[in-house]
């Protein structure tokens, strides 16, 4: 799937005599965010303390579906303007950081620390930024007396209006409607030269020609500071650990024993990377606390004097606790690694987070992007069971969706436990490559459409026959393994080992000669999740002390089962791990990892 990177900015809204614009940002009203892969109306709402029910009511339709690239009014509410963050702004074209200090009467280095994710690099228009609440002066948040006053962007800028685009419309459509030249449309929207016009979508509409009235005739007699200059006055200086203080944070003791055996075997992986790490000359101190999946217990751990000086904390186990750590590692400015919790909301308004386990809306989004790009020629083809288990139904909609936007037809069979070649023939295309995709996971619906797929194949080994599927098929290898092989199987998944691989050897053999026992067999093994989590945080951080945020493309480590991706999900949040591969079990019995980056 493309995505496009759309440009949006404050609305203008047209009041009473033409020619008069009131831009939303500056009345209060709403702002312009513009949907990135993977967020969901729930994710865009926490990241900018609104409801999805406020976003729903400015967006109409927007309940139902939202696609990358389309331009969202994002109100900004009370809510949003006593939060901590202050309000926020859609970067408009021409604005400069020195700009916003002055319109915002706050300093460059307040924006800057408010807004982490943001540099001179991608200072673009578009970008929302979060604009803390007042600051002291300095020399850049106020001008000095010699400097002429700045003009904020949203007074003196080079284009006339925005344009939302509809269906049907055409970029000569729109410069016949303005009467302006297609390449004075591009020059003010240059993503059109390698894009194309997307119902929604907002473009920038120069002055024509003949009309001059807007530009300022004062001209600016004293230079102003560039971006670049700015965001180096406030880049933090390099900042090396001689011994990275380290803490563990999970509840070792526990009424579930399937949790506290899990918990221990985390962290049995984790004191092997700590070793390992400790081989190579990197020196960790670390504290580990069991907090009993009790809030009262990790109010108390967190209270401990020696807490307040860590470099990174790894936990906590349970969602209900994320909060309290969360805020605590804010606070004091301490990076904080969730390993399991699915559902972290705090990540979309806290720098300090690292995600680990991919949210489903981010997952699938990149699982997506995947299919189409290994499987654009295939025909596509979803199996239910007769049964009626769907428990995959949420990913098998978003596929249709994306299938649906890219033009590429799909069918959709009922298989049962009697058998129906002729059914999957009919649904097949005999010249091509053919993908089967179960609407369940489970090893139950496996067992019904595995041995219909493979009779269809025998009886015909001249066709070209593929399965997918499911991370939990993994587990399934022992009952349907040589099907996988035999099927041409390939699944999606954030986790995954080959345990011929030398790493994945070498662990093991440590597991078992450390602990005299084998890792259990889950998905994912906590063992190794333990191991590729501390290496990697903690290697980070020998290798890039506090620039880490800035190199996280640069720690050098192969991970045993967990894949790494981090990617910020805002100029002011968290990190989220969106790493997705496919796994490929060939008719030769081959076992391939296929990662996409």
């Amino acid at each position: 799937m493309r995505f496009f990177q759309i440009v949006c900015l404050s609305l203008a809204l047209t009041l009473g005599n033409a020619g008069k614009l009131l831009h939303a940002q500056n009345g209060n009203n709403y702002f312009l965010h513009t949907v990135s892969k993977g967020q969901s109306l729930y994710s865009i709402a926490n990241m900018y303390h609104v409801t999805v029910d406020d976003i729903v009511r400015l967006n109409p339709g927007s309940d139902k579906q939202i696609r990358a690239g389309e331009a969202l009014k994002i109100p900004q509410t009370s809510n949003a303007s006593s939060a901590e963050n202050g309000r926020f702004h859609t970067i408009q074209a021409g604005e400069t950081l020195y700009q916003l200090t002055v319109k915002y009467n706050v300093s460059a280095q307040a924006i800057c620390d408010a807004n982490p994710g943001l540099s001179a690099s991608n200072f673009r228009i578009g970008q929302v930024i979060s604009i803390p609440t007042g600051s002291p002066e300095s020399p850049v948040s106020k001008p000095k007396e010699t400097h002429p006053t700045a003009t904020p962007a949203t007074s003196q800028k080079d284009w006339k209006e925005m344009h939302k685009v509809e269906r049907k419309e055409t970029i000569f459509s729109i410069c016949q409607e303005y009467n302006i030249t297609q390449e004075d449309l591009l020059a003010l929207n240059p993503e059109l030269k390698n894009g194309k016009l997307r119902k929604g979508m907002f473009l920038f509409i120069p002055y024509p020609k003949n009309s001059q009235s807007h530009k300022s005739e004062t001209p600016a007699t004293t230079p102003t500071p560039s971006n670049e200059e700015l965001f180096n006055q406030n880049k933090i200086a390099q900042k090396n650990f001689k011994s990275i203080q380290a803490a563990v944070l999970l509840p070792f003791t526990s009424t579930n024993n399937d949790e506290q055996s899990r918990m221990v075997e985390y962290y049995e992986g984790f004191l092997i990377a700590v070793d390992s790490l400790k081989r190579q000359g990197v020196s960790v101190n670390l504290y580990t606390y069991n907090t009993e999946g009790s809030s009262n217990t990790l109010s108390n751990i967190l209270n401990k004097p020696e807490m307040k000086n860590m470099d990174i904390i790894f936990g906590p186990a349970h969602t209900s606790q994320v909060g309290t750590l969360a805020e605590f590692a804010k606070r004091n400015k301490i990076r904080l690694v969730v390993p399991f919790a699915p559902k972290v909301d705090q990540v979309f308004n806290n720098p300090m987070i690292y995600q680990i386990n991919t949210p489903q809306s981010y997952f699938y989004s990149e699982v997506y992007d995947h299919f189409l790009r290994k499987f654009k020629q295939t025909n596509v083809i979803f199996v239910d069971v007769a049964n009626g288990d769907k428990e995959k139904q949420g990913f098998i909609n978003g596929l249709k969706d994306e299938l649906k936007d890219n033009h590429i037809k799909f069918k959709q069979i009922q298989l049962g436990a009697d058998m129906a070649p002729g059914k999957v023939i009919a649904a097949m295309d005999t010249l091509r490559e053919n993908i089967f995709i179960p609407t369940s996971g489970r090893s139950s619906a496996l067992t019904k459409i595995l041995p219909q797929l493979s009779n269809v194949l025998r009886s015909h080994p001249h066709f070209n026959m593929h399965l997918f599927g499911y991370p939990e098929w993994q587990t399934y290898t022992q009952e349907h393994l040589a099907s996988f092989y035999e099927l041409d199987t390939y699944f999606y998944s954030s986790f995954y080992t080959n345990n011929l691989f030398p790493e994945a050897v070498r662990f093991t053999q440590s597991f078992r000669r450390w602990y005299s026992k084998d890792m259990a067999n889950t998905f994912p093994k906590y063992g190794m999740l333990g191991f590729d989590t501390g290496y990697f945080f903690l290697k980070g951080l020998s290798q890039q002390g506090n620039k880490l945020e800035e190199n996280l493309n640069r720690v050098n480590v192969t991970p045993i089962q967990t894949g790494f991706k981090f990617e910020r999900v805002n100029n002011w949040g968290g990190f989220i791990n969106q790493k997705v591969f496919f796994v490929h079990l060939t008719k030769n019995y081959e076992l391939i990892k296929l990662d996409f980056e």
